[in-house]
């Protein structure tokens, strides 16, 4: 069985990110990017069922700028077989990557598509629901254990309530949650060997959707200062301190 695995070029999860002076989005100069976390498990559970026998070829998949080439190879360092880029100047918007991410499942025809939950860059979870409608197969969101059987993948995702397992027929989708897996480190012979492994590229225009933008982002803003605190000498005064604030009556 084949697998793919969609991934996302970001801003590192380590790097705190700075908003232009005009307001107009996030500064991205001389910023460490790297593949979305999400993906990042998504891209490990997919080794790991190519080790156990469950699948027989990964291919990865991102959308973006050519520099996307480098969040590819991580995946062809970590195990993955083969990499196709969708070349786009701009961002996507999650409809928009459905559509294509669709296209290229309709060529590649695999049994299994495994994304991330969503992107941290726009927490917009999203493109793994969208591309279970479009394709009109099963999904399966949060997982946090998949295991495959009978020509079934059985999912257990986090709700609010707790865990729910649910079976799907094959082919389905399925989004991968925090704690499916603890991604691997590319050993150093594995990052050589991905530099010689496939990595095809094509123009998201081959694909004849339109992907301009339907929104239109009016200002980025950082989160309010958290003011520092207050220190008291004791018991009463607090009390005090917080009738006048008016936290208590």
């Amino acid at each position: 069985m084949k697998v793919m695995v969609p991934v996302k070029r970001v801003v590192d999860y380590n790097v705190k990110p700075r908003v232009k002076a005009d307001g107009s989005g996030i500064d991205l100069t001389n910023v460490k990017m790297s593949m979305n976390p999400f993906d990042e498990i998504a891209v490990e559970e997919a080794i790991r069922l190519k080790e156990k026998g469950a699948a027989s070829e990964i291919v990865v998949v991102s959308i973006g700028e050519p520099k996307s080439q480098e969040t590819l190879r991580t995946a062809l360092a970590m195990g993955a077989d083969r990499a196709v880029l969708v070349l786009s100047d701009g961002p996507v918007e999650p409809l928009a990557v459905a559509k294509i991410l669709k296209a290229i499942y309709e060529e590649e025809r695999p049994g299994l598509v495994i994304l991330g939950k969503q992107a941290i860059d726009d927490d917009a979870n999203q493109t793994g629901q969208m591309l279970a409608a479009l394709l009109g197969r099963p999904q399966g969101t949060f997982a946090n254990r998949i295991e495959i059987a009978n020509e079934a993948v059985t999912v257990t995702r986090e709700i609010d309530g707790g865990l729910e397992t649910v079976s799907l027929a094959l082919p389905a989708v399925v989004t991968a949650d925090l704690r499916l897996n603890e991604p691997r480190y590319a050993s150093l012979p594995n990052i050589m060997k991905a530099k010689s492994k496939p990595l095809s590229q094509r123009p998201a225009s081959d694909f004849g959707f339109d992907i301009s933008p339907r929104l239109i982002t009016l200002s980025v803003v950082e989160p309010a200062r958290r003011r520092a605190g207050d220190k008291v000498p004791d018991v009463d005064t607090l009390i005090m301190k917080l009738k006048t604030l008016g936290a208590v009556a």
